[in-house]
């Protein structure tokens, strides 16, 4: 492992100390002091806004630090990985703080399935980046930081960090919902779990797929061999972006277990998210058409294969797939 590895891999398991350690002494506080029966404003405040204090400290030890961090390291790496990680983080806040109330099955079902998708991400993540700590930062915020030049120091701070705020903690609301409301299990439950399982494989499987043909398109250009121009093997047949299918499916997955608990209106979050995945599908798309060798492979790929839900091939491939 090399220094700079060694040293980014410190800091990631560094750095969400201060708002663990401040819950932690919150909690601990309160239960010295009767379970809340003589606190002090801070602790009285903590104690009755849950959200609210959550979004305190993912903007103190989120938005602030990673983006000092990020200033130093001239790389806002960080977040990608934390992206994997925060969501588990959220539910063990909700499930801990003192007012959560909540039905102990749903309970469990929803942390191992956060668990569960949380892995599988943080795998993806270090299997892209060849299992090292912050090698790069997502190539989106390259662009950014060429695009905005001697102002990305600070517009940094909202494009990255800020703007994640809003966005993971918009979609991490219904694991907040289910901690607040006790109420029996029902067939919705189910049907919830079902389909965040189910957004968890398709995920992992495209990611797979995706990951294999990278690679060897790479051994291929290493051995000076002409690259495979596009994926459309697998569940990339039937979707152009299986992979974003699987975790949009996982965050609407998490909101049917809100909409049973009489609280629907938390689609918003995952709204926001899809209509932001939107937008990097077409940044992701424009970014392979610049590509000259697979351009003219991908437009036709663009207009035989659905961008995102899984549907079969237009009847144009059909009809080439059978002539051939």
């Amino acid at each position: 492992m090399s220094r700079s590895n060694f040293n980014n891999a410190v800091v990631s398991f560094l750095v969400p100390l201060p708002s663990i350690l401040f819950y932690l002494y919150f909690v601990n506080h309160l239960q010295t002091n009767n379970g809340g029966a003589s606190l002090s404003p801070l602790w009285s405040w903590c104690f009755h806004h849950p959200l609210l204090l959550a979004n305190v400290l993912f903007f103190f030890n989120v938005n602030v630090l990673f983006w000092i961090i990020g200033h130093i390291q001239s790389s806002n790496w960080m977040i990608d990985l934390y992206w994997t990680v925060i969501p588990v983080m959220l539910v063990y806040y909700y499930a801990t703080h003192p007012l959560a109330q909540f039905n102990l099955w749903r309970s469990k079902v929803v942390i191992m399935l956060t668990w569960v998708w949380s892995i599988r991400l943080t795998h993806n993540y270090f299997r892209r980046e060849n299992w090292q700590w912050g090698a790069r930062e997502d190539w989106r915020f390259t662009d950014m930081r060429r695009q905005y030049g001697r102002h990305w120091w600070w517009i940094s701070f909202f494009a990255v960090y800020f703007s994640q705020q809003i966005f993971l903690i918009g979609i991490c609301l219904p694991l907040y919902v289910v901690h607040s409301v006790d109420k029996p299990l029902n067939m919705w439950d189910f049907a919830a779990a079902s389909a965040c399982l189910c957004g968890i494989v398709i995920a992992y499987f495209a990611d797979t797929q995706l990951h294999d043909f990278v690679t060897t398109n790479s051994k291929l250009k290493q051995l000076g061999k002409p690259m495979v121009p596009n994926l459309d093997r697998g569940l990339w047949r039937y979707s152009r972006h299986p992979n974003y299918f699987g975790e949009q499916l996982w965050w609407w997955g998490l909101v049917v277990f809100a909409w049973n608990l009489g609280h629907g209106w938390t689609f918003v979050g995952a709204l926001i998210n899809s209509m932001c995945l939107a937008y990097v599908t077409v940044l992701v798309e424009r970014r392979m058409l610049k590509q000259e060798y697979r351009a003219d492979a991908y437009r036709l790929y663009q207009k035989t294969t659905s961008a995102c839900v899984p549907w079969f091939k237009s009847s144009v491939i059909a009809l080439k797939d059978k002539d051939t």
